[in-house]
Parts: C-alpha cells; sequence; structure tokens
C-alpha cells in the first residue's frame, strides 16, 4: 500500500484524514508534532507527507526545509495544509519546497484528489495496479504474478513482499523495515521470519537459472535488483 504520514495537531481533522485515506487504500501514520515528525521520518519515510503549517515543537515550514535540505528527504512529496490563505503564505510555502498548498477549510475528496495526482507524477510505482521488471509482472488487482507468462502462485505475504520490494527497486531495506512494511507496526513477528518468506518467494519465483531478481545485501538486508528490469 502507498504510504502516507500526517502531521496535524488537531486531532479531529488527523483522525478524518487518516479514515479518508485508509479507505482508499493507503497506509497511515499519525503525528503530532513536528519535532517527532523530523524524528519518525529519519528512521521510516512515507510516499507522501500531509503538513500542518503551524505544529508544536518545530514549524511545519521549518520542517519543510529541513527535510528539502537532507539527501534522503529532497524529493519526498509534501502537501502543506495550513489556514493561511494569503498569496505572500501560498508563496512562501511553496518556495520552501512544498508541492502543494492547501488551504483549510477544504474539501477532503478534493485533498484525496490532489493527493492521488502528485503521487501519480513524483512515485507512479506506488499507485500503478501493475508493476512489470524483466519477464516478471505484478497485478495489485487481480493479486496475480506471472514471469515469461507462467503463472506463479504465491501466498498473500510472499505477494505482498514481492510488491514491497518492487515499488524500490535497488533500495536495501533492513529486516525491520520490510517487518513495518509488508508485516506493519503493530505486529510481533521474529526478523528471521522475512528470511523465511524470501526464501519462499525465490523458491517460487527461480526455476532453473533464471535470474534471482532479490539481491541479498549482507549485513543490510534484502533489495529488488535494480538491473533485473534490463536482464536476459
Amino acid at each position: 500500500m502507498p504510504s502516507v504520514m500526517i502531521v496535524e495537531d488537531e486531532e479531529t481533522l488527523s483522525l478524518l484524514l487518516r479514515y479518508n485515506l485508509e479507505a482508499e487504500g493507503f497506509s497511515v501514520e499519525n503525528c503530532g508534532r513536528g519535532d517527532e515528525a523530523e524524528l519518525l521520518l529519519r528512521e521510516n519515510q512515507p510516499d507522501l507527507l500531509l503538513l500542518d503549517w503551524m505544529l508544536p515543537g518545530l514549524s511545519g515550514i521549518e520542517l519543510c526545509r529541513r527535510l528539502r535540505a537532507r539527501e534522503e528527504t529532497a524529493r519526498l512529496p509534501i502537501i502543506m495544509l495550513t489556514a493561511r490563505g494569503e498569496e505572500a503564505e501560498r508563496i512562501r510555502g511553496l518556495a520552501t519546497g512544498a508541492d502543494d498548498y492547501v488551504v483549510k477549510p477544504f474539501s477532503v475528496p478534493e485533498l484525496m484528489a490532489r493527493v492521488r495526482a502528485i503521487l501519480r507524477r513524483a512515485k507512479p510505482e506506488v499507485v500503478a495496479t501493475q508493476l512489470k521488471a524483466g519477464d516478471l509482472e505484478l497485478d495489485r488487482e487481480t493479486h496475480r504474478v506471472r514471469r515469461a507468462g507462467r503463472e506463479i502462485h504465491l501466498g498473500p505475504t510472499e505477494f505482498r513482499l514481492l510488491e514491497f520490494l518492487m515499488t524500490s527497486p535497488g533500495r536495501v531495506f533492513a529486516r525491520e523495515q520490510l517487518l513495518d512494511g509488508v508485516w506493519g507496526h503493530d505486529v510481533y513477528v521474529d526478523e528471521r521470519t522475512v528470511d523465511v518468506h524470501i526464501g519462499r518467494l525465490r523458491k517460487s519465483l527461480n526455476r532453473g537459472k533464471a535470474k534471482d531478481p532479490i539481491r541479498t545485501v549482507r549485513g543490510a538486508g534484502y533489495a529488488f535488483d535494480d538491473q533485473f528490469s534490463t536482464a536476459r
């Protein structure tokens, strides 16, 4: 699922946004302080950030500036939420690095449309219904996987694991990150469980001398091979 972090100190609005985003199929994390959000974003980066301008601890505008200054978050899609509707303030927000600027009160359906539009431009892989690399195809709507035209039957966990890795080819994920992204933050599973499911996934995907699309990085974790799409 594409992931969104909501940084908003107005609890009612934060819960409303979470409800609507989860109904649209997003994974959502809420935070009510700017300084706490900065720490969370160093540990786990979402696909998009909904950021309130006025926050306790650290203002949204300052957090946006800091995120743009860091290489890891320089391209993170950010929508700024604010009660400041003046033209000068909108310009300031956009100049700081926000991708879009929404003035409160706003239409929730319109905000959902803006979220989808920005993700289609910035991260098309997280909203695409089909993921393809080399001879491997994954269909998110039908939950089917094919390799070289052959249908591959995966369990639900292996499917989510492959989907998660394919959305970020080349990026190395630690076992803990895979547990959070595939199993969820609220589920306790031993990290070695990841190795077991990676093994099952490889067994299903690879036959004969077929190239393994999953790369093991010793001491770091696993990645979907970013060279796999050009493999012969």
